[in-house]
């Protein structure tokens, strides 16, 4: 798995381009700025390819400003409210990056910093590589030395899996995510109104006009933002709040779940005509749907199209976001000599 140069950022920094492959035909490009996924084809029902993730063709497309496309995001995933928290009394004022509002970890987060990036053997033989990156104390207003990790595995059975490992020196938020934006379809050939959405969750986080979190958990309404049976999205976007999409609270028990820390299926999503189908499983507690509503047209693609509303939708894997402030909603405070450990599974197969 030899790298690639991705190009070279303003401080003379190379940023490297890794493919990870299998037998199935999943194919994975990786670029070590912002530990991001810039391309995973996947088959469709014939065993045609297609990139089913949005993305850039060069690193201008991921230096300039656009929405975290295919990158991690953190430290805190999501809107922490008033850009600010209070942790162990102190209090710690972060960037305002969304209105008042602190968003995906600040004007810099983990999304815009360059990774290390280490090939791994396993003894399954799956393609596999460890992106590392280490966040001083005090970044972006964060208290404490971070150190994290994000392992990129694909497996035989035409699964990306992602483990999430972080240590810190001082009590810290921390609730990253992957950002891809998917389109099963393949990436600009249109939006993703056809696809067949189904999310295994009772209840959700509220939101105000600004997106950020009321601090309340409420059960999904029907025919509203409720997809416990497989809807068209088409169906179901003038009924959710600002066509937006809403963080989900994940069960801990039932049917498809796993008890303790094991991966549990919470998500599946059916494009039609291509008969591909996602399944995403994790051990986190929430689950944010976005439908790429705010994707206006001014950012074009790697196919040399432009990415208007609704050309992906995200299902980011991650805690609470403001869980400093309500932690019976989600505690998210990492302490020193605790480790972080997350799962997120995306499998791809067909009907």
């Amino acid at each position: 798995m030899p790298p690639l140069s991705f190009g070279t950022l303003p401080t003379g920094e190379r940023v490297n381009s890794y493919t990870l492959t299998n037998a199935g035909g999943l194919k994975l490009e990786l670029i070590t700025y912002g530990a991001t996924v810039k391309s995973l084809h996947v088959p469709d029902r014939h065993g045609n390819l297609a990139d089913v993730v949005l993305g850039f063709s060069d690193l201008a497309g991921y230096l300039a400003p656009h929405p975290y496309v295919g990158a991690t995001v953190g430290r805190v995933a999501g809107r922490i409210r008033d850009a600010c928290f209070v942790l162990d009394d102190g209090k710690y004022p972060l960037a305002a990056n969304n209105g008042p509002h602190h968003l995906h970890g600040g004007l810099v987060g983990f999304s815009r910093r360059n990774w290390t990036a280490t090939p791994l053997e396993r003894v399954d033989g799956a393609a596999s590589l460890r992106l590392a990156y280490r966040s001083a104390d005090g970044e972006e207003g964060y208290p404490g030395q971070v150190d994290l990790s994000v392992t990129y595995t694909v497996t035989a059975d035409n699964a990306l899996m992602l483990e999430t490992e972080a240590t810190t020196t001082r009590a810290t938020p921390l609730s990253p995510t992957h950002h891809s934006y998917f389109n099963l379809a393949g990436e600009g050939t249109g939006t993703i109104e056809e696809h067949e959405l189904q999310i295994l969750a009772e209840t959700y986080a509220p939101a105000d006009d600004q997106m950020a979190l009321l601090g309340k958990r409420a059960p999904v309404v029907p025919g509203g933002n409720d997809f416990n049976q497989p809807r068209r999205l088409a169906d179901a976007l003038p009924h959710l709040f600002q066509a937006h999409g809403d963080l989900y609270f994940l069960p801990r028990l039932g049917v498809d779940a796993s008890p303790g820390n094991q991966p549990r299926r919470v998500a599946r999503v059916v494009e039609p005509t291509s008969g591909r189908v996602l399944t995403v499983q994790t051990t986190e507690d929430c689950l944010q749907f976005y439908t790429g509503a705010g994707l206006d047209g001014s950012l074009v693609g790697k196919s040399g199209r432009t990415y208007g509303p609704y050309a992906g939708f995200c299902l980011e894997c991650e805690g609470y976001p403001d869980g400093v402030r309500t932690p019976e909603l989600g505690n998210i405070v990492l302490r020193p000599g605790q480790t972080f450990r997350q799962t997120t599974i995306y499998s791809f197969s067909t009907t």
